[in-house]
């Protein structure tokens, strides 16, 4: 296909992070000068580096900046951008903010005003795609909006069953209901939650299947009439309805299988007149049915799989569309050349059931290598902010099978290092090397089965990475450098502290109390070598006034120099109490949405206390056990640090 820019010449992308990154080299591949936004809190952010020019549209939280249609179609006057492109999330499936930038007089790199509404409503979506014969789950997407309507819905439809935001997706306003005694606060969370994420609280019913399999269709449709389907990408495993890896082709898909969901996915968008990228998600179960999900009138987090397996580029054909020219492709030619997956990479921690995680990157270093293909959204040195997706990078490797490509993604995980906020790096690596996803045995239930509740619980740290704490701080801080015996060094993390005496020798330094032998160093590269137990590791990181912050084995380690521990593990939402009572505490920074908990009243054990929304998700602090809430800390609006207390509980009387 041949690819002009004859008409867009400047493009804004309407967006942050990896996204913007991405979209900015495919501009500047064409010719076009990429320019970009940003919220006050993202003043220095990664992504502005890959923009000729920038304006900021308003304060961090994302519906004073990044939501802001009025103000983002400003800043493309003033920049004088002939053409907009959304990206995924934020305002990318908003009908209004396409509008908005065509009566501009700015080109909308995506689908129509029109389209958008037909599609990025599930509710109206699965009416339009049922009329043309595409299979669709049972359930209810009715107008009537009302909690009586809704409730009366769900009887009839029965459990399992999925309540679903219309306006958006990302696990955002979704809730599974397995007893109808619960509906009503799944509703009510589902609703709160789609408000929050999409300005919309309109939510669909249906049917929950247990076990099957998710698998998107990509399309691309021109001005011209052309839609054809891109092949397919298995997106099953899955923690909160949030996708963690993709690969294409499906290890399941007959091309028998893969040409009739093609050609449904054609038939949904031809139903909404659409053009441009977009992606069909159907459920694939077990006996090879599909059912219609919904279909993402955007560009994919997930679309860097699609564009290896495929050998397309998905942000030339969007701006290619955009530009009103044919796609000169033949949907017979459209055949998967090897195999992709892709990884994400959030700011989360795995010990603490993968709640979000923020701080400074005090150390990052992403693979490279024949078949490997990084798309990050930060770089060394930046803050992850509590404001927004948790997510950093895509790590995506290609091979000619899928045998291939999981052994080069196994081996890019392993060179990855992100230190200063927890990611869920180890979890990566144990996800590609699970027996059960190398057999491409792999359903929207493969976390449940697979991953064990403590799978990654914290722990006392190996004695390895105590020995790389050390020596990074024997290394980096002068007075250690300069001391020659009974050195004295004390760290601590979390609950736990360690205390050291250090004498110097010829090659390191000889180690006493809770680590005891010799620990030899060398500077490597712009970290250090660490030789210690017959055990030579390479360890990068920082050591400041209050600690050393490093990453070992994919897990991120930040020591403190020990003083006496005065709270809780903040990573825990309870602390305990000298008169055996218990404060609960936020497990992150976050906003505090709905307080349940009253002074003087007994709660039972799981009873919902407060409601936390923490990058974009809710999160709930329940009742450990039954108890007597004492005090409560917070009110509903308020902003509250990690570990800040919540409320307090005491036992109840005997």
């Amino acid at each position: 296909m041949s690819i002009r820019a004859a008409r867009i010449r400047r493009l804004l992308i309407a967006n942050r992070g990896e996204i913007a990154v991405r979209i900015a080299r495919g501009a500047r591949e064409l010719g076009i000068v990429p320019l970009g936004i940003y919220s006050e809190a993202d003043a220095g952010a990664y992504h502005l580096s890959s923009m000729d020019d920038a304006l900021c549209v308003g304060a961090a939280p994302a519906a004073e900046s990044y939501l802001c249609i009025e103000a983002i179609v400003a800043a493309g006057r003033t920049l004088r951008a002939d053409a907009v492109h959304p990206g995924y999330g934020f305002l990318s499936e908003r009908a209004e903010f396409a509008q908005a930038v065509a009566d501009a007089g700015m080109t909308f790199v995506g689908p129509t005003p029109a389209a958008m509404r037909a599609m990025g409503s599930k509710i109206e979506a699965k009416r339009r795609v049922r009329e043309r014969g595409v299979p669709v789950l049972p359930g209810y997407d009715g107008d009537d909006q009302s909690p009586a309507r809704l409730r009366r819905e769900a009887k009839a439809i029965g459990t399992p069953l999925l309540i679903k935001a219309s306006a958006g997706g990302g696990g955002r306003g979704m809730r599974a209901v397995d007893d109808l005694a619960h509906f009503d606060e799944a509703l009510e969370a589902a609703k709160r939650e789609a408000l929050a994420a999409f300005g919309d609280d309109a939510v669909l019913l249906e049917r929950y299947l247990r076990n099957p399999r998710h698998v998107e269709i990509q399309i691309i449709a021109d001005v011209h009439g052309n839609t054809l389907f891109l092949g397919e990408r298995e997106c099953s495993i899955q923690r909160r309805h949030q996708k963690v890896l993709e690969e294409s082709p499906s290890p399941v898909l007959t091309p028998e299988l893969r040409a009739e969901m093609g050609r449904s996915a054609v038939s949904a968008a031809q139903a909404a007149g659409y053009t441009n990228a977009g992606t069909v998600e159907f459920m694939l179960d077990e006996d090879g049915r599909f059912y219609f999900l919904e279909m993402n009138a955007r560009l994919q987090v997930e679309h860097p799989v699609t564009e290896l397996a495929y050998g397309v580029d998905l942000v030339h054909l969007q701006i290619a569309v955009a530009n009103r020219e044919t796609i000169a492709l033949a949907q017979d030619a459209v055949t998967p050349r090897g195999h992709a997956i892709e990884v994400r990479l959030y700011a989360e921690d795995p010990a603490s059931g993968f709640l979000p995680a923020s701080g400074t990157l005090v150390r990052w270093r992403m693979p490279e290598g024949p078949g490997i293909r990084v798309d990050a959204g930060v770089t060394e040195g930046d803050e992850v902010s509590i404001y927004y997706d948790p997510m950093l990078a895509k790590i995506i490797a290609w091979g000619p099978d899928r045998a291939s490509a999981i052994a080069r993604l196994t081996a890019a995980l392993d060179r990855a290092e992100a230190a200063g906020v927890r990611t869920n790096l180890p979890f990566l690596r144990w996800l590609v090397r699970d027996a059960w996803f190398h057999e491409g045995r792999t359903t929207t239930s493969f976390l449940s089965e697979r991953l064990r509740p403590d799978q990654f619980a914290a722990s006392v740290p190996p004695e390895r990475a105590l020995a790389a704490a050390a020596a990074l701080v024997l290394v980096e801080r002068a007075p250690f450098r300069i001391a020659q015996t009974g050195i004295p060094l004390s760290l601590r993390l979390d609950e736990h502290v360690y205390r050291m005496i250090f004498d110097r020798y010829a090659a390191g330094w000889h180690a006493h109390g809770d680590l005891e032998g010799d620990l030899a160093t060398a500077r490597h590269g712009d970290g250090i070598e660490v030789r210690y137990g017959g055990e030579r590791l390479a360890v990068g990181g920082c050591v400041d006034e209050e600690g050393v912050t490093f990453a070992l084995d994919g897990q991120t380690y930040a020591f403190v120099f020990a003083t006496p521990p005065s709270v809780a593990d903040p990573h825990h939402a309870a602390g305990g109490a000298a008169d055996g009572g218990m404060t609960l505490r936020a497990p992150m920074p976050g906003k505090i949405l709905k307080v349940t908990a009253r002074a003087g009243e007994r709660v039972d054990e799981r009873e919902l206390l407060v409601v936390l929304e923490a990058m974009k998700m809710e999160h709930r602090i329940e009742a450990p056990n039954d108890a007597k809430v004492a005090a409560v800390k917070v009110r509903e609006g308020e902003l509250v640090t990690a570990g800040a207390p919540l409320v307090e509980l005491e036992p109840l009387s005997p």
